[in-house]
């Protein structure tokens, strides 16, 4: 339900109240407990008259053109382009955050751009996007418009596409992740002190959304660490983290490793090396990882995917570029027939390392 006076502030349903009389909002573990007037840490749910409503309904960011490869997303429709926006705000407290400006706002003038869900459909469809991305921010925060703009797209044939941490109590993340076609998911360690002390969060709720999406859902999944030197780097916790995949998700999901670069509160950190990107993709592959990836560096090699029975490249990248293409129209190796795990069309599509600002006010009827 909207409020007449305020149409970008919403009700909300996932949350309950307190015997002190503050109420506890339920729609991530953090279950920030919030008197009246206060908001969460997200910064856009907050406790209006009693009830947790969300403040930035219809509100963006901005919006964005980019290839699906971005997202990280290899495996899912290659080649295409993705409509991108996200909100101000975070329900995690990361200190390396590479999008601080945007997720950790606290100003409203952050989202100078608004949008209903149908016209996000009608632009993407307008503007030949095969998919909507909820990303910049994580959309567990903006569940409700997510939601509709997921329906909205759905409508017109468009796919959506959830770039998150992952961190959601079991029942949003249930009803988010009917709506959604694919999945990044951020693994930002293996390692809880890692998550407590440099997130704010924990690791446990995030291998269960991962454990949920793989094995109860048709979502497609795909992962991405960022890896910081001397923080989650190692050896060890890219051996563990690796094996626990295959263990747990199996060995076709895909799996990113991006340069961490000095930001935020962690300017101090030196930018990740591209041989210790090189290195997680040989321990991944080692450990069972089929297609594992590099990324925010130049490496032909670790962008493109291959065949895991016989070695042909199947998609050749270079950046976000697609160079190759050997895949047959069931997405199966030309060269032995094996397929590739994944969501792909006959061919790929053509939009290439573009990325190109969208005005949604120009959609509007």
């Amino acid at each position: 339900m909207t409020h007449k006076s305020d149409p970008t502030t919403i009700d909300t349903k996932y949350w309950h109240l307190l015997e002190d009389g503050r109420v506890q909002c339920d729609l991530c573990p953090r279950f920030c407990k919030l008197h009246e007037g206060q908001r969460g840490l997200c910064f856009i749910r907050a406790n209006q008259d009693n009830r947790i409503v969300m403040t930035s309904y219809g509100l963006s960011s901005g919006y964005c053109i980019d290839p699906i490869e971005k997202k990280p997303l290899n495996h899912f429709l290659p080649g295409t382009p993705v409509l991108s926006f996200g909100t101000a705000g975070c329900n995690l407290a990361c200190k390396f955050c590479q999008n601080w400006d945007i997720s950790k706002s606290r100003e409203i003038h952050t989202l100078a751009d608004s949008a209903s869900p149908e016209l996000i459909a009608r632009a993407a469809k307008e503007l030949n996007c095969r998919s909507v991305a909820y990303t910049y921010n994580d959309p567990v925060i903006f569940h409700e418009y997510a939601i509709d703009v997921a329906k909205a797209c759905h409508e017109v044939g468009v796919k959506s596409v959830s770039v998150s941490a992952g961190y959601v109590c079991p029942e949003p993340r249930a009803e988010f992740y009917q709506h959604m076609d694919a999945a990044n998911i951020d693994l930002k360690a293996f390692d809880e002190d890692f998550y407590h002390k440099l997130t704010g969060a924990h690791l446990q709720p995030v291998l269960e959304t991962l454990q949920y999406l793989y094995h109860d859902t048709d979502v497609w999944l795909e992962t991405t660490t960022l890896l910081i030197p001397g923080k989650n780097d190692s050896d060890k916790e890219l051996e563990e983290m690796t094996q626990w995949v295959v263990e747990n998700l199996g060995p076709d999901m895909p799996m990113h490793f991006s340069a961490f670069h000095p930001d935020y509160k962690m300017m101090d950190i030196p930018s990740t090396p591209k041989e210790t990107l090189i290195k997680a993709r040989e321990i991944a592959m080692k450990n069972g990882v089929r297609y594992a990836y590099t990324g925010n560096v130049h490496n032909q090699a670790g962008d493109s995917t291959y065949c895991h029975h016989c070695g042909t490249t199947l998609i050749g990248r270079d950046w976000y570029e697609l160079s190759e293409w050997n895949l047959d129209a069931q997405g199966h190796c030309k060269s032995c027939g094996t397929a590739c795990a994944g969501v792909f069309e006959e061919k790929p599509g053509q939009w290439g390392r573009r990325q190109q600002p969208v005005h949604l006010a120009d959609f509007a009827v």
